[in-house]
């Protein structure tokens, strides 16, 4: 007798080397039909050969899977155990074969993806070069916006997914969110900055400011943070998250960036641009993939969701789905 702990451990550590597609295979046709006979006729086989199969499957598992009578097949106990995994394991690789296809046509598949600025310029680079090994005739159309923006894009499908900070309860209403890393907002200055040799936070009203408007997702974090280390005020503020307008004028002035982190994570590494040293752990917040829930996954969209995991492992970046 099997248990379902030892048959999962089975299944990891065997199922590669010893249980092959044809037992897979034959094993959910005679589940599904009832009947061996009916089963042989489906995959074109005789009957002896699929319970030769089936008796195969049974003898590398230890288990009996299926119990013979005039009425049909019936499954054992340890047979419904083992139907679950290996209809999903086929439902899978189905899915893959799909995705194969799908991404190897001759003409161009399209999937349009909405990008908060720390994600265009942090993540979305190295997914799409991912993408294009993946899937070399995917044609990615990459949209980068606010987030009430990108969402009201995704709501009215004209977006496939978006990826970026989680937004407020009311902005998420209808959308899916899966957490794929944290980000927190940084101080960002020009190199030389009078804040880089002393860094105060209570001094930062003594320069203009490059604030989040209040469409961004990072605002209330922002503001909260503020509010927390007592500054109430800031009387010359500049509304934007454009990382065009950012990198720019922050280079050209003495203006204090607050930005997403992965906005200035390449100019902070290469040193044109400084971060200062505040602790903004207050600010962390989660970066995910919205869609549209009642939208089943394309196999488009798999090989996507697979880029960016394959570049978060690849960056050493926390991945939660």
């Amino acid at each position: 007798m099997i248990n379902c702990g030892n048959y999962l451990s089975f299944w990891e550590s065997n199922l590669d080397r010893r249980i092959k597609f044809r037992h897979i295979q034959c094993f959910v046709e005679i589940a599904r039909e009832g009947s061996l006979k009916r089963a042989a006729e489906k995959l074109f086989l005789t009957q002896p050969a699929i319970s030769k199969t089936l008796k195969e499957l049974e003898a590398l598992l230890g288990a009996k899977l299926m119990q013979r009578s005039r009425a049909g097949i019936a499954l054992t106990k340890q047979g419904e155990v083992f139907q679950h995994f290996a209809e999903q394991a086929m439902a899978n690789l189905q899915q893959g074969l799909d995705g194969i296809e799908q991404a190897g046509r001759d003409q161009k598949t399209r999937l349009s993806v909405g990008a908060l600025p720390s994600v265009a310029a942090a993540l979305m680079p190295d997914v799409v070069a991912e993408c294009a090994q993946l899937a070399p005739n995917l044609s990615l159309q990459i949209m980068e916006g606010p987030h009430d923006y990108l969402i009201e894009r995704l709501r009215l499908s004209t977006l496939d997914l978006v990826i970026g900070r989680l937004g407020e309860p009311k902005s998420m209403q209808g959308v899916s969110f899966t957490q794929l890393y944290t980000e927190e907002v940084a101080f960002v200055v020009r190199a030389g900055h009078p804040l880089q040799s002393a860094p105060d936070l209570r001094r930062l009203g003594e320069w203009q400011v490059i604030c989040p408007p209040h469409t961004a997702a990072i605002q209330p974090l922002v503001a909260r943070f503020l509010i927390a280390h007592g500054i109430s005020d800031i009387p010359n503020r500049i509304y934007s998250v454009s990382g065009a307008f950012g990198r720019s004028y922050v280079r050209k002035t003495d203006a204090v960036w607050i930005i997403s982190s992965g906005v200035v994570a390449e100019e902070v590494a290469d040193g044109s641009l400084v971060r200062l040293p505040f602790d903004t752990t207050l600010t962390q917040g989660p970066v995910g993939m919205m869609a549209r829930p009642d939208s089943p996954a394309t196999p488009v969209q798999q090989i996507f969701r697979m880029a960016v995991q394959k570049v978060l492992k690849h960056n050493g970046l926390s991945s939660a789905g």
